[in-house]
C-alpha cells in the first residue's frame, strides 16, 4: 500500500507533496485528528448472549477440533475496527465452545489469556501440565508462553469467555505461537491443582516455590502464581462487600496472592456486583474494557446512550467513555481491561462525572 499523496492548489507545494509520497513520508500539518482532545477511537458496542450461544452451538455441529485450528472460538469483532477480530484496540474477546468428549490439544503463544466460564462443568484446562478444573464463574489463567490444553470428559458442552491481549501484542509485533505434541497430557481428575494447593489460601504465601510448579519465583510479578480463581470465593467476597458498602454495588480485582499485582502484566480482571435497584456512579477511565454479564439484568449508559443487558451479553466500554451501570435484578459482571498497561506507562486515570 502506497503512502497517501496529499495535494494543494499551490503548484510548488503540490510538487512537494508528490515528492513526500514518493519517498514514503507525510506532512504532520495535514494529519487532522491525529492528536484528539480525548480518546475517540471506538464507540460502545454490545453483543447479545442468546445470539452468540446459538452461533456457538451451530459451530459445534459444523466445525471440528483438530490440528488445523485447535480451538472452536468465535471472536468478537467490533465494527469500528475495520473487520479485525478484536473487541477493542488492545483486547481480544471471544466465546469458546467445547463439546462433550472433545480434547483441544496443547499449544502456547506470547499473548496472555484467561478464561471466564459462563456455562457448563467438568472441563479441565492443563497449564504446563497442572490440571485446573473449570466451573461456572471460575477464572482460569493461561499466562504468556504457558502450554495449555482443554479436556471435556463429561457429557455436556462448556462455554467460556476467552480474554487475550492479542491486539496489543500484535501491535507490538511480538506474537509467537507454537503447537504442542499430538499426545495429550495425563492428569488426575480428582486432585487439586498444584497452583491452588500452594497459592489458594488468601493472604498466606509459601516462602519457597515448589520445583514441581516450574514457574518463576512467587514475587517475580510476571504473572499470578495462582492460576484458578473459584466462583465460590468470588461470590463470598462480593456478598461481604455489598453488605459492608451499603450502596448496592461492589467490585473485586483478581490479583497475584504473592504480590497483590494484577493477574498478568497486560490484563486486569475484575468482578462487579450490582444489587437489584443499585446504580454505580458515572465514571470515565483511561483504557478500554470488555464486560461479560454472568447473571442478572440491567442497563448501562455509555456516552449518553442506553444499553440494556442480561446474562450472557457482552459489551465494550471504550477508553474515557462516560459509563454508569444499574441493575434491575441482582447482577454480576466480569470485566477484562488493559489497565495494567495503561498504568505501567503512566497514563492511568479515572474521574467521576457529576450527575446532571
Amino acid at each position: 500500500m502506497s503512502t497517501t499523496r496529499f495535494s494543494s492548489d499551490d503548484g510548488d507545494l503540490d510538487k512537494l507533496y508528490e515528492d513526500f509520497a514518493r519517498e514514503d513520508v507525510q506532512p504532520l500539518w495535514t494529519q487532522h485528528g491525529l492528536l484528539p482532545a480525548t480518546p475517540d477511537g471506538l464507540s460502545p458496542f454490545l453483543w447479545k448472549g442468546a445470539t452468540l450461544r446459538q452461533l456457538a452451538e451451530r459451530a459445534g455441529d459444523l466445525v471440528g477440533i483438530d490440528r488445523g485450528g485447535d480451538r472452536r472460538v468465535i471472536s468478537l469483532s467490533h465494527p469500528g475496527l475495520n473487520g479485525l477480530p478484536f473487541a477493542t484496540h488492545t483486547l481480544w474477546g471471544a466465546l469458546q465452545y467445547l463439546k462433550p468428549g472433545e480434547l483441544a490439544p496443547a499449544h502456547r503463544h506470547s499473548p496472555a489469556a484467561l478464561r471466564f466460564v459462563t456455562e457448563g462443568e467438568g472441563v479441565w484446562t492443563l497449564v504446563n501440565g497442572d490440571p485446573l478444573a473449570m466451573g461456572p464463574g471460575d477464572v482460569i489463567l493461561t499466562p504468556s508462553y504457558t502450554w495449555h490444553e482443554h479436556h471435556n470428559p463429561g457429557k455436556a458442552p462448556m462455554i467460556w469467555f476467552d480474554g487475550l491481549d492479542l491486539p496489543l501484542i500484535r501491535n507490538l509485533d511480538a506474537v509467537f505461537f507454537e503447537p504442542g505434541p499430538d499426545t495429550l497430557s495425563p492428569y488426575d481428575p480428582v486432585a487439586t491443582s498444584e497452583s491452588e494447593r500452594r497459592y489458594g489460601t488468601s493472604g498466606l504465601v509459601p516462602l519457597s516455590p515448589s520445583d514441581a510448579l516450574k514457574v518463576e519465583a512467587p514475587a517475580s510479578g510476571v504473572h499470578s502464581r495462582l492460576l484458578a480463581y473459584r466462583w465460590a470465593d468470588t461470590d463470598a467476597a462480593l456478598t461481604r462487600l455489598v453488605s459492608a458498602a451499603g450502596n448496592g454495588y461492589a467490585s473485586v480485582r483478581f490479583s497475584d496472592p504473592a504480590t497483590g499485582r494484577d493477574v498478568m502484566p497486560t490484563l486486569r480482571a475484575e468482578m462487579h456486583r450490582i444489587a437489584a435497584g443499585g446504580k454505580t456512579p458515572t465514571t470515565r477511565t483511561v483504557g478500554s474494557s470488555v464486560w461479560v454479564v454472568y447473571r442478572g439484568e440491567g442497563t448501562s449508559v455509555l456516552n449518553g446512550e442506553r444499553y440494556d443487558w442480561k446474562a450472557g451479553d457482552i459489551f465494550v466500554v471504550p477508553s474515557w467513555a462516560a459509563a454508569s451501570h444499574a441493575a434491575t435484578s441482582d447482577a454480576d459482571i466480569f470485566v477484562l481491561s488493559d489497565g495494567p498497561v495503561i498504568e505501567a506507562v503512566g497514563l492511568g486515570g479515572t474521574e467521576t462525572v457529576a450527575e446532571s
